[in-house]
């Protein structure tokens, strides 16, 4: 199972307590030390929506004041390539699902 998402983040940290606490193995991939690749977000993107994927409330977009350009599905999946910091976090990579977002009730229904 891959975990992807920054160390700062809170949904991240939540999701990495449940698995420690539950002792199920991980590999954590920071995207500030490592760049999802596109076909990594092309992937995902067959397993969960771009809405789904894309963090529209998080800093980042506000910085890049984003809201304004009024995205299409294919600009935002170009911005969640040039600029990972929009993908909505934590993004797990488990058996052959994509789950997004911390949701500890669904965590242990999946994991447990």
């Amino acid at each position: 199972m891959k975990i992807y998402g920054i160390k700062t983040c809170g949904s991240v940290k939540k999701a990495i307590k449940f698995f420690n606490e539950n002792s199920i193995e991980f590999d954590f991939i920071d995207f500030k030390k490592t760049s999802v690749e596109e076909k990594t977000i092309n992937s995902w993107l067959k397993k969960v929506s771009i809405d789904t994927l894309f963090n529209n409330r998080g800093t980042k977009y506000r910085t890049l004041k984003l809201k304004d350009l009024n995205l299409d599905d294919a600009g935002k999946k170009e911005w969640l390539i040039k600029e990972n910091m929009l993908i909505k976090r934590p993004v797990i990579e488990f058996q052959n699902d994509v789950i997004v977002a911390f949701d500890e009730e669904k965590y242990k229904e999946i994991f447990s």
